[in-house]
């Protein structure tokens, strides 16, 4: 299965509440840390709502 390899970019400081959950739902809990995570539609959907605040990397 395909993955993405989804770095932390932006502090979650300040940010809404789901925001946050969202980061630490991907694993991201400080900046610049950095998971691979299978693509699944849920990752996905996670990826998008915190698109601003990440930087997501397609690894084969």
């Amino acid at each position: 299965m395909p993955k993405v390899r989804v770095t932390q970019t932006a502090s979650a400081l300040g940010r809404k509440p789901g925001q946050k959950e969202t980061l630490v739902g991907l694993g991201l809990n400080k900046l610049r840390s950095t998971r691979e995570l299978e693509d699944t539609p849920s990752i996905r959907g996670m990826i998008r709502k915190v698109a601003h605040l990440i930087k997501v990397e397609e690894l084969s």
